[in-house]
This record gives C-alpha cells, structure tokens and sequence, in this order.
C-alpha cells in the first residue's frame, strides 16, 4: 500500500471456469474441439494469485461467478479505468466498460456488480466498436498504447491439410475506437499498434509496461507490425525488452506491475527464463511468478488477463470470496 492509497482490481470468482465459446487458439485442440478445465487446479492457481496480490497490500474485489459467463476470469477485458496511478476517491474514478465479443457480451452485468461494490459507477463506449479494455489499451511512460487486428466473425474454414479445416479467431478491437479513447484521455498521445498473431489477440499478450512510471516496455517483435515495432523502439529505447518466443509464448507480457513508495514489482506466469527475470531486476523491478498454466493453457489467459485494474482508491472495502 501506498501512502497515497491502496491499489484496486478485480479477480473474477473462478468456480465455473471452464471454455464455453472457444474465442482463442489456445481454447481448443488442433481438431477444433474445446479443452477441458482441471477446475480443482484452476481454483488452487486462482487462489494462489489472489493471495499473493493480497500480501502485496493491494485490495481485490471478486467478480461474481455465473456458469453462463466462465470468461469473466479475464476481467482485464471488463473495461478501462483512467488515470489509474492517480490516488482518488472510487466514487470519482472513471471506468469505462468494453464492448466483448458476443460469446462474452452477457459477462458486463457481473462486472456492474464487482465495480459497484468497489464503489465505481461505470461508463459507456460507443457500441458500434468492439473493443476489450485494458486489455488493448493501457498507459505506457508518457502514451497510451492502442492495440487492435481485423475483427472478423469467428468461425471454421476449409483448408488442405489435415484436419482439413481450420478455425479462424480475429483480434478484439477496432482502432475505430481510438477517437472515442482520444475523447476520454485527452491531450496524451496514442500509439496504435496492430497485432499479427491469433495466439495473441490481446495487446496485454505482447506488450507489458512496468517499473515506475510504467517507463519500461516488455515486448513480442513477432506479435505486431514491423512499422509499429520500429514505433516502440523509438519511443522507448534502451528501456525496451524483447521477448524471446520462448517466454512470449508463455506470456510474459501478461504480467501485472504494481509499484508502491519503496519498492517496484512485476508479478509474472510461472516458467518464464531466468535470463528476462535478470533483465528486470536489472531495471530495479522485482519479479514475482506465479502458475496460473491452467488459465493459460486452456483458456489463452494469464496473469494480467486475471486482473483488471481499478487503480489507487483512498479508502475501499474488502471482497472476498464466500
């Protein structure tokens, strides 16, 4: 905990994980067919997670469970809040809700409930734009970055091979949004930047900022366009890290940064190579893993995926699961 405050997120309750919609790559087998959920693991890697974020002083409000909606796990995608370094009172923190893909479009009421019970009172985005949250937009230094791929109706296409057959998955959000988030963060600048992989439809599965300020950059050369790649290392510089495909396929970008008045954290997915963990203690950052392999195996989700941020209240209530 800050002197300024205690930071704020949301973990969705995890009883009823499991892969209903297949929206990813990594929900489905090489046939097409769902992969099944190791639910008592599942819950053991949730718990896990919770309780570490707990130790670190940092406050966790739980989505509530719902079996229509298991992808609510994911509430980096509930939405976006702004400002979120900033210390401020909940009833004065502006959240905005996502625009989900339609499998998850019913998860926003369970999100209405978990921000209420923070004490945040949600807006809106322009329903013509699909768009995911944090999970595609988040503040980087001294710019927000805008991640976004060709939205497309997911579906099976025919193809040689076999099977013969292949299920194509899209990214999540339309950088028609970006005049939208323009209007809500104002004068800081944007930087878009496409996404080229399926397997990481979500910017927060290539790129992580952390350290204080947000200044440093983690990130997946093969996971976006070459003219964004050059964009990233102009703009950051030496304080740019680039993933091996080894820890970017296990999702190092998707680690949460959490940093208080004397010590600055990265809590990351369990089995990323001792090298990236060195290069971040190089930065004055501490990692800290944790396993959540099922989350991610299974779903295409892990550490940052698992938590959605709701930045430094002044004063919030607990929630806990019962």
């Amino acid at each position: 905990m800050t002197s300024a405050g205690q930071r704020c997120v949301l973990m969705g309750d995890p009883r009823h994980f499991s892969v209903k919609g297949g929206a990813n790559p990594h929900t489905r087998t090489r046939w097409g067919t769902r992969r099944q959920v190791d639910r008592e693991s599942a819950i053991r890697q949730w718990h896990g997670l919770h309780d570490t974020l707990v130790d670190l002083g940092i406050q966790v409000f739980v989505v509530p469970p719902d079996s229509d909606w298991p992808g609510s796990v994911y509430p980096a995608n509930a939405g976006y809040a702004l400002d979120v370094d900033a210390p401020m009172p909940a009833r004065d923190r502006r959240f905005y809700l996502a625009n989900l893909l339609p499998t998850r479009a019913g998860e926003k009421a369970q999100y209405r409930i978990a921000l209420a019970e923070a004490g945040i009172s949600p807006l809106v985005i322009d329903e013509r734009f699909r768009f995911e949250g944090e999970a595609d937009f988040f503040p980087a230094g001294d710019v927000h970055l805008l991640t976004h791929g060709r939205v497309q109706e997911q579906r099976f296409v025919p193809t040689w091979g076999i099977p013969p057959w292949k299920r194509v998955y899209g990214f999540r959000t339309d950088v028609g949004v970006e005049p939208t988030l323009h209007s809500a963060i104002g004068d800081r600048p944007i930087l878009r930047i496409p996404l080229t992989l399926e397997a990481h439809y979500h910017g927060d599965t290539v790129l992580c900022a952390f350290g204080p300020g947000r200044n440093h950059l983690l990130a997946y050369r093969e996971g976006i366009e070459a003219e964004a790649w050059s964009a990233l290392q102009d703009h950051f510089g030496d304080h740019l890290i680039a993933l091996s495909m080894d820890d970017a396929q296990r999702y190092a970008a998707n680690s949460f940064t959490y940093s208080t008045c004397t010590d600055s954290l990265l809590v990351m997915p369990d089995g990323v190579s001792q090298r990236l963990k060195d290069q971040i203690r190089e930065r004055g950052v501490t990692p800290i893993v944790v396993d959540v392999s099922e989350f991610l195996k299974k779903g295409g989700g892990s550490v940052k995926c698992m938590i959605g941020d709701l930045g430094i209240a002044a004063s919030a209530r607990a929630s806990e699961i019962r």
